[in-house]
Formats: C-alpha cells, sequence, structure tokens
C-alpha cells in the first residue's frame, strides 16, 4: 500500500494498530432502519454535524473526590469513586448553574456549523435536567436551581434554527435500588427488579420528554447491552417513542434495531458504508467536565474527523462538557468556532454531502504485517477525502500542495471544470491528462487564500455519478 498522489505526504498518517477496526457489519444487522424510516432520516443525512452535551451532578466535582484526583470520565465519578447514593444525591443541593444561557448554547452550536444538539436527559448517575413526576432526583425539584433546563434549551434551539434531541440512559441508573450499575452499595445489591425500574422511572420519563418539550428529533439511548435483563423491554420502549413522535430517530443504542448505527464512542471506522451512522465523540477526553482535561482536540484535527466522517458516509456529534456554572470551557467553544469559520466557506463540500465513490483516499491493509491474533492492520492515510454530489466531487485536502498537482482518482466521467470552494469566481484550475496512463490531474498554482487546515478543490464532471 502506497500513496498514488504526487504531493508529498506530510500528513499521513500509518497507523499500525493491533486493535480490532470498527466494523458495520458486526453492527448492521441489529440497525437496520425500517421502510418508514426514511422520511424520518432525510434531514439527518444532511445535516452531519452536531453537538453532544454532557451536563449533570457530576460537572460540581470535576473528576475529584474529598480533594483527591479521581481518575477516569468525569461523569463517571461515582461509580469510579464508589459513591454511596446518599452522599452523592447530597450533590443536588449544590447545582445551582447561575451562569447557564440556553440562547449563547445554541448560538455557540450555530458558530460551531452544527445543525442539532443532544443533551443528557438523564445520565447513569439518574439525575434528570428536566421536571419529572416519576422522580423528584430532577433539577427542579432536588436543585436550588429551580428551572427546567431542558425546556429552555429545547425552546433557544427552536429559536437558533437546530434540531433538538435528548440522551436518556434507559438501563444504567445508579439512583434508583432497581436500576442497573450500581453494585458498590450495599442497599442496592440484595433484591433488584429491573421490570420495576422500567415501569416506575424510564417509561414515565420517556412519556415526559416526548410529550412536553415540543419536537424531540432524535432520543439518544445507552448502554443496550443491559436491556437484556428484561426481555422485549427495549421494543415496547421504541413502541412508545413511535407512538408519541412518529418523526422522532432513536440511535443504536436501545437493545432493538434503530433508526441508524450508532458507532463505538470516538471510533471512526476504516472505510465507508451506505449505512446510516453516527460517530459520538469528544472533544477533549472526557465527556463530563474535569478541571483537570485541558487537551483540547484542535481545529484542524475536528475538521479532518469531520470530513473523514462524512466521507465515510456517517455524521459527527462532538461532544463538551459544560462546568457546573453552566458555561461552556472557552477553548472548547473557541475551536468549535474555528471550525464553524472554516464550514462557511467549505460547508458546501459536508452539508448533504455523498459518501465518497473511491475509497483509496482511506489506506489498506499493510502487507506482510499481522496483529498478534493474525489478523491484517489496517495503515490510515489522511492526506485527502472525497465527498460527492451529483456532478459534482469536493476533494478536500490536508497536504501543504500549492504549486504542486494532485493526481485525481480514476473515473471515467468527462471532467467539466475543477475550482477551489473558497474561490467565489471559481476561476477554472488546469486538468491535464497522462497520455501513458490516462491519468488526469489538477494543477494547483501558488496562491494566497488557502487555508492552512484544510482547502477543498471541486472537479464538475458531466454526468450524475461517477462512472469507474
Amino acid at each position: 500500500m502506497k500513496p498514488r498522489h504526487a504531493f508529498p505526504t506530510l500528513v499521513t498518517l500509518l497507523l499500525f494498530s493491533a486493535l480490532q477496526p470498527f466494523s458495520f457489519s458486526a453492527l448492521s444487522a441489529s440497525a437496520t432502519p425500517a421502510a418508514d424510516a426514511e422520511a424520518r432520516l432525510a434531514w439527518f443525512r444532511d445535516a452531519k454535524y452536531g453537538l453532544f452535551i454532557h451536563w449533570g451532578l457530576y460537572s460540581i466535582p470535576a473528576g475529584n473526590w474529598h480533594g483527591e484526583r479521581v481518575p477516569g470520565l468525569g461523569e463517571k465519578i461515582m461509580r469510579t469513586a464508589q459513591i454511596p447514593v446518599a452522599e452523592y444525591s447530597k450533590l443536588a443541593g449544590q447545582f445551582n448553574p447561575a451562569r447557564f444561557d440556553p440562547d449563547a448554547w445554541a448560538q455557540l452550536a450555530v458558530d460551531a456549523g452544527m445543525k442539532y444538539v443532544v443533551i443528557t436527559a438523564k445520565h447513569h448517575e439518574g439525575f434528570a435536567l428536566f421536571k419529572s413526576a416519576a422522580s423528584n432526583f430532577n433539577v427542579v425539584d432536588a436543585t436550588p436551581f429551580h428551572r427546567d433546563i431542558i425546556k429552555e434549551l429545547a425552546a433557544a434551539c427552536a429559536r437558533h434554527g437546530l434540531r433538538f434531541g435528548v440522551y436518556y440512559s434507559q438501563a444504567l441508573d445508579w439512583h434508583e435500588p432497581n436500576g442497573s450499575g450500581n453494585t458498590w452499595d450495599a442497599g442496592f445489591n440484595n433484591k433488584k427488579t429491573f421490570d420495576e425500574y422500567l415501569r416506575v422511572k424510564v417509561v414515565p420519563q420517556i412519556r415526559e420528554l416526548l410529550s412536553n418539550y415540543g419536537p424531540i428529533s432524535i432520543i439518544w439511548f445507552d448502554t443496550s447491552g443491559n436491556m437484556k435483563l428484561s426481555p422485549g423491554s427495549a421494543e415496547r420502549i421504541k413502541d412508545i417513542v413511535r407512538s408519541l413522535q412518529p418523526d422522532c430517530l432513536i440511535n443504536g443504542r436501545l437493545g432493538t434495531p434503530g433508526d441508524y448505527i450508532t458507532a463505538g464512542d470516538n471510533t471512526i471506522p476504516d472505510t465507508g458504508s451506505g449505512a446510516t451512522w453516527e460517530t459520538p465523540a469528544t472533544i477533549n477526553h472526557t465527556w463530563g467536565f474535569r478541571t483537570d482535561d485541558t487537551d483540547w482536540k484542535r481545529p484542524g484535527e475536528i475538521i479532518f474527523n469531520l470530513v473523514d466522517i462524512v466521507s465515510k458516509g456517517g455524521n459527527y456529534l462532538l461532544n463538551v462538557g459544560p462546568r457546573a456554572d453552566g458555561v461552556i470551557p472557552a477553548r472548547g467553544a473557541e475551536h468549535l468556532r474555528a471550525v464553524g469559520e472554516w464550514l462557511k466557506v467549505n460547508g458546501e463540500a459536508v452539508y448533504g454531502a455523498q459518501r465518497t465513490p473511491f475509497g483509496e483516499e482511506f489506506g489498506g491493509n499493510i502487507e506482510n504485517r499481522k496483529t498478534p491474533d493474525g489478523k491484517p492492520v489496517w495503515g490510515a492515510l489522511a492526506d485527502w477525502r472525497c465527498t460527492a454530489k451529483p456532478g459534482k466531487l469536493y476533494f478536500t485536502v490536508f497536504s501543504d500542495w500549492f504549486n504542486k498537482t494532485f493526481d485525481l482518482p480514476p473515473f471515467k466521467n468527462k471532467i467539466k471544470t475543477a475550482y477551489f470552494l473558497n474561490d467565489p469566481a471559481k476561476t477554472p484550475l488546469k486538468v491535464t491528462t497522462n497520455k501513458n496512463n490516462g491519468q488526469r490531474a489538477v494543477s494547483i498554482p501558488r496562491q494566497t487564500g488557502g487555508n492552512q487546515m484544510a482547502n477543498v478543490l471541486v472537479v464538475e464532471y458531466e454526468g450524475g455519478h461517477v462512472e469507474k
């Protein structure tokens, strides 16, 4: 395997990984959308990019408990530190995010170029960010804040033209005696009745979320394996969603087929798929806020991940973890806005774009390299990615390519023109053909105004689809 392009491969990444690669085949059988899902999925396939928000009581300790640093994910400190329910519940009395501004959050998503927002209505800690008659362990009844965060953010997203979704931990609930996952609190481990937990908390709260907050575009479930504790319950929950809001998308972690595949956390597949799928990912290393997690993904890295995912047919759901006072960390917000500025110029290559008709740009199995268990080792390339629309190819290039040439992948269609997406005049670039092998290439002149993170070359061709 080797790159076939004439420009230097300075950002080529050969990732010699012994980890088992993500596979669509392992998930497709459990996530094939029903025929009536096509209309529901139309907006999602066009949107491509969304904001995930993990916020809860865990933002108060922010990775520390009784003055000691607790390693691991910020939102899972209750489990990691083995905090008893009675003690953890006291955090609700401290939750008073005076600086929470739902319109500021929604505006950040708009500025970042995102098209939808998904927030943790209830995470594994069991605390709800909405008013609930099913459990008083919620932001309105149990905190001095007394405001319904889901209601306010849903309204703000509507004002800013964003689709709104809610995350709901349907299986894990460390606060409820009958919920799964709490193995450290002695009073919770004797006689669990998971069906009772579903009946008295999960089903009523899902009904509340889908009845009291206007259109919900996505209900994002999690920890599907735990639903085996109650066979058939996932299907019953799915039926409730369909009955209350037929247009609401169900992600791939309910425990029964949803509308689209949810990839593993921070996992991007090696190659593309015709399925509808989404990668949930962090902008740093944790989902919930930690004071010591300041290693933010750079704007160029976020742009690469976004275009890489779109070129493989997926959506990118990128997470921020707000502080306990309600403010999204400034550095993360700054990086998101930088990506949004790039998308203002180059968004045509992302929104509504189809996956690449090629695939060689992703890399391939490395010859004579095997994992310890005998599987091929994938070598990933990161020079360029291609997205497509009828009659157009968008080559997003991450290499230093000016005053060089870009070798086009082989396809038969006649090329009409080529130009930079950031050029309002669409000044035609020279396209040459090698007489010996028919290889076509675009000459890239030295120019000013290029983007150091990524530049998009548009190639318009005759016909509605690529012929190879």
